[in-house]
């Protein structure tokens, strides 16, 4: 077991460094991309069913028997052929599950197009990253909606995925990963799925809910090392950290608007309809293009301390084993 362990720590390892050398680079087969293309094809199958809720569990059940079955067989198989073909494997596991360089990279170009004043560009830039309309957005709601997916991915990207794999390996990690893709795929309140997508939001939210809380604390104190405001950050994360919807998106947004001294979230258009939403943070100044770079700054920091403290609960474990 302390041998599985080790080679499991040493993979997490080698994953970070390929993330964060190599991100997701385009063209490359990617895991999530597989998951999507299994997601689709089970809910074209289960979506014509009368009673939709049940269709969503189902849903929920072949995916996850798919997405983390097949990968949990495949490493327990592997360690048993050789730990060294496991130590690859689980390596490429962990380099897909995490998103470090591909959030900032996915995130930059809006920053850049900002800079240069071609709105239409940071419009369509925002628009892969985004499932808001964006087409109507002026600097500043560009900008806004940018640090809003850098905090809350920080969370979604980084911090769930490492948790999980820290707790059970890449194949809990792809688990999760799997109920993540979902929700951006189905779980949306509108006529489609409504029903259909609730048990996956569900489900997605239990996920998230610790680790979304660890690295709202943890964004306080990278704010802090980043020379912004961390007692701001404490403040509103206190005072706003259950201003959204979902039970744990305002954890890492009220955070970043609290150290950033700008206001956050507020009404936005998806697919054609308004979605009244409550505002995080105080519109202390109004907020920038380079706010999406010390986004970044944050994102960086808080992905070095998550790092550091997964490498000394693995060490502790194999020390206990």
């Amino acid at each position: 077991m302390a041998e599985l362990v080790l080679f499991s720590t040493l993979a997490l390892f080698i994953g970070i460094v390929l993330d964060v050398i190599l991100g997701d680079p385009k063209g490359w087969p990617h895991l999530v991309k597989g998951f999507a293309k299994v997601i689709e094809y089970i809910e074209k199958k289960l979506y014509p069913m009368t009673n939709k809720l049940l269709a969503g569990k189902l849903l929920v059940v072949f995916v996850l028997f798919i997405c983390g079955g097949v990968p949990a067989l495949i490493m327990a198989v592997s360690w048993h052929i050789s730990p060294w073909f496991f130590l690859a494997l689980e390596s490429l596991l962990c380099w897909q599950l995490l998103a470090v360089r591909s959030l900032r990279d996915e995130s930059l170009p809006v920053y850049e197009a900002l800079i240069r004043q071609d709105i239409d560009e940071a419009r369509t830039a925002l628009s892969w990253i985004v499932g808001r309309d964006t087409a109507a957005l002026d600097d500043a709601g560009i900008a806004r909606a940018a640090v809003e997916t850098v905090a809350e991915n920080t969370a979604d990207g980084v911090a769930a995925p490492l948790m999980y794999i820290v707790l059970g390996g890449a194949a809990l990690g792809c688990v999760y990963k799997a109920v993540n893709t979902m929700d951006s795929m189905v779980g949306y309140r509108n006529r489609r799925y409504e029903q259909f997508g609730r048990f996956a939001a569900r489900l997605d939210d239990v996920l998230n809910y610790i680790p979304s809380r660890i690295c709202a604390l943890l964004m306080i104190l990278s704010s802090a090392i980043c020379g912004l405001s961390f007692r701001n950050a404490w403040r509103i994360w206190r005072r706003d950290r259950r201003n959204h919807a979902s039970p744990n998106a305002a954890q890492t947004e009220s955070v970043l608007a609290g150290a950033l001294g700008v206001q956050l979230a507020g009404d936005a258009w998806y697919f054609g309809k308004l979605h009244r939403k409550p505002t995080i943070g105080d519109a202390t100044r109004p907020i920038e293009p380079r706010d999406i770079q010390r986004a970044h700054r944050v994102l960086l920091i808080t992905s070095l301390l998550l790092f550091f403290l997964s490498f000394i609960l693995r060490g502790a474990l194999y020390a206990a084993l």
